[in-house]
């Protein structure tokens, strides 16, 4: 261990004043005042050197700490953030720096030395928000779901995606997180679709006021709960309920995940290489969701889970844009300015003047109905689809998506057998 120069001369200092007053030159006062210390102090320093002799004169204070980083890692660690983590924040890249290269510095002195080396910021401590709402108690209970526009792929700047993600306010855990061209009802749904059938029905559903999730008769105002959205319409139909947020403060769990994804998922795309939004999307479902839900996750309250079994719904009929209308003359209908053609329907002449229910479904294609009967199937650009057979729970086959219990059979009537006329038919009227 080596030694400073200021603490051996301080050293040699201290025990030629012990000597000449154990010699009787000095008294222990004038010793003390001397070296400009209390005389009790001074008879502690008489018995470490006594005790240890030169080494007990050290000043323990001023000798290189036995905990010192070995400066080959800390300049490791500087050239690692330099050359390949730019960007990351200290906590992100700690965690990174740790699982991948083996780091066992503490946060603390990393976070330190890259401020030092000036390649991160010292930023002034945030403060604590005043009025902390308590996070629900069980999972599943209370969701949010929200999308964030952003420079997402640092390889290409030009392009903005959507980040829909849904997160569960009782865990932290992160449900849902893909990439998509623009915050649409269609995207919402799909995202909505692979939460339900993953884990079941939530309680409710934390939203902002976007143009998908209701409607807003003055900006600024309240919601109209009597007009509903498709996706209002659809989470009212299995019993969500949904909540919508008046101000970004008020949704601040989903706020602080945007922003929390838009420092760490930038730069792991960026690290990965990746260009592309079906990559990316690759990616977080590989990786990025995983790692992030072992990261931030932690145990409910209450460890009941929230969530029901959403059991036989046919989540098709329910997550898709449906609109009410009337058959015309040619039997036609139209949704969204498609013109679908009515088929034929055995034992009616004609669908003129029926009313329908018109749905466009995630995949693009058509379905009219009238009641739980399905009319006519069709693809994307209007074509008809001919009827899909399945086997119903009771082993007989029925239309696909026919909700209604299948007919009864009906006993076969032997047929009559001729009776031989008595006689033959003779007019009956007046005067005959």
């Amino acid at each position: 261990m080596g030694w400073l120069t200021a603490a051996v001369e301080q050293a040699m200092k201290r025990q030629e004043v012990i000597l000449r007053a154990l010699s009787g030159a000095l008294t222990w006062l004038q010793a003390a005042d001397i070296l400009g210390i209390d005389p009790r102090s001074l008879r502690r320093w008489r018995a470490r050197y006594e005790a240890q002799e030169m080494v007990g004169l050290y000043d323990r204070r001023r000798l290189p700490s036995p905990r010192k980083a070995p400066v080959a890692e800390v300049e490791r660690i500087l050239h690692l953030y330099r050359d390949t983590y730019r960007g990351f924040n200290v906590r992100h890249f700690y965690h990174r720096a740790r699982r991948d290269h083996g780091l066992a510095l503490s946060y603390s002195f990393v976070r330190l030395a890259l401020q030092e080396a000036g390649l991160v910021a010292k930023r002034r401590a945030r403060g604590r928000h005043r009025r902390r709402r308590e996070p629900r108690a069980r999972f599943g209970e209370l969701l949010h779901l929200d999308g964030s526009p952003h420079v997402w792929l640092a390889h290409c700047p030009e392009a903005r995606p959507t980040l829909l993600a849904v997160l569960d306010d009782a865990t932290k855990r992160l449900l849902y997180a893909q990439l998509w061209p623009a915050e649409t009802t269609a995207a919402v749904m799909v995202a909505l679709a692979e939460v339900l059938r993953t884990f079941g029905l939530p309680v409710a559903l934390y939203t902002d006021r976007a143009g998908w999730a209701f409607h807003t008769p003055k900006a600024g105002g309240p919601v109209d709960r009597d007009h509903l959205t498709h996706v209002g319409r659809a989470l009212a139909r299995l019993g969500i309920e949904h909540i919508g947020a008046y101000s970004p403060q008020a949704r601040g769990r989903g706020e602080r995940l945007n922003r929390t994804l838009q420092d760490r998922l930038v730069n792991e795309l960026r690290l990965a290489d990746i260009r592309t939004l079906e990559a990316a999307n690759g990616y977080l479902r590989a990786c990025f969701i995983a790692d992030y839900n072992a990261t931030f996750t932690r145990p409910p309250a209450d460890p009941d889970s929230a969530f029901i079994a959403l059991g036989p719904v046919d989540l098709d009929q329910i997550l898709c844009e449906e609109a009410d209308r009337v058959v015309g003359q040619d039997n036609m209908v139209s949704f969204d300015g498609r013109p679908l053609q009515l088929p034929k329907q055995p034992g009616r002449p004609t669908c003129a003047g029926m009313r329908v229910i018109v749905r466009r479904h995630l995949d693009g294609s058509y379905t009219v109905w009238r009641g739980a009967i399905v009319l006519g199937r069709f693809a994307s650009h209007g074509a008809s689809l001919p009827p899909r057979v399945e086997r119903a729970p009771t082993g007989r086959f029925r239309l696909a998506s026919a909700n209604l219990p299948p007919l009864p059979v009906r006993p076969l009537r032997r047929a009559l057998t001729s009776r031989r006329r008595r006689g033959p038919r003779l007019p009956i009227g007046p005067g005959l």
